[in-house]
């Protein structure tokens, strides 16, 4: 049965890709730190490592590097995720050799078309079988065989110069608005106790502010989307229904349209403020929309 690693901050992420390969007999791991990743991969040897860029600890281009230049996992396939994928985030991809790079949110069919894709398929022998060929010649060829072989291929990659001067290029094209700053623009507020991105299936994006993101909340955000999929729920999640106004003993949850695919959720503590939270918010939409 072949092993992914999952690594993410995020609970829901992890759910999400749990459930998507449940029932596709692949035995799912999952990390929620770079330094958690970084044991797992060297214990379970995964057959593909599915990790987000943006990670309290490491980010997800240091995983990665670690996976391709470890001695006997270099080949294990590395499928990056990430909010916001533009030529800055596909560049430092390439840079780390990540064999794909998948943009959040994303439907479970697609994600799971893109794993399925670089597993063998059942009965076929597994890449790496591959290495096994060189054994022998590595033997005529006497200790200095392999580490020439190993470390011709290194410089290539790491010498480009077309890429070395396109590196400090990249920044001057427009880097896009920080999601991560947008949202703490907001919890920053008076009376704003959290403020959470969910994709369309109830799935934490990123949130910001001194409430943390709970399994309870979460929970209640996705179900209030997914339990009102054919009405509201999916009218809000498409961009054609702007905003939704929850109100609970304990506070306000304000639901903002992002584009065709996300939501932003504004706890408030204190009701009065709402008007006041509903301004800034609708400021931040353009850039949160280019954002995701």
């Amino acid at each position: 049965m072949p092993k992914v690693l999952v690594v993410d901050d995020s609970l829901s992420v992890r759910k999400v890709v749990q459930r998507a390969l449940e029932s596709k007999r692949i035995e799912v791991l999952s990390a929620a730190s770079g330094s958690e990743a970084i044991e797992q991969i060297g214990r379970e040897a995964p057959d593909l490592i599915v990790c987000d860029v943006i990670m309290p600890d490491m980010d997800g281009y240091q995983i990665c590097d670690f996976v391709k230049k470890h001695p006997t996992l270099g080949r294990t396939p590395v499928l990056l995720i990430s909010g916001i994928v533009n030529s800055t985030v596909l560049e430092r991809a390439a840079k780390v050799r990540s064999d794909d790079v998948m943009r959040k949110p994303f439907a479970a069919d697609e994600l799971l078309h893109r794993i399925e894709s670089f597993l063998p398929a059942p009965g076929r022998p597994q890449p790496a079988a591959a290495p096994a060929p060189p054994t022998p010649a590595a033997a005529q060829l006497a200790p200095v065989g392999p580490p020439v072989d190993r470390r011709i291929p290194a410089p290539p990659r790491v010498a480009t110069a077309p890429e070395a001067l396109s590196a400090p290029v990249a920044p001057i094209a427009e880097p896009g608005p920080d999601l991560k700053a947008l949202l703490a623009g907001v919890a920053e507020l008076p009376g704003v106790s959290l403020t959470a991105l969910i994709d369309r299936e109830g799935a934490l994006m990123e949130a910001a502010g001194g409430l943390l993101p709970e399994a309870a909340l979460a929970g209640a955000l996705a179900a209030c989307l997914v339990g009102s999929t054919d009405g509201v729920g999916r009218a809000l999640a498409q961009g054609r229904l702007q905003s939704l106004i929850l109100e609970y003993d304990a506070g306000v949850v304000l639901l903002n349209a992002v584009g065709d695919g996300a939501m932003l959720a504004v706890v408030l503590g204190d009701p009065a403020v709402l008007g006041k939270v509903r301004y800034h918010v609708k400021k931040a939409l353009p850039d949160l929309v280019r954002a995701v």
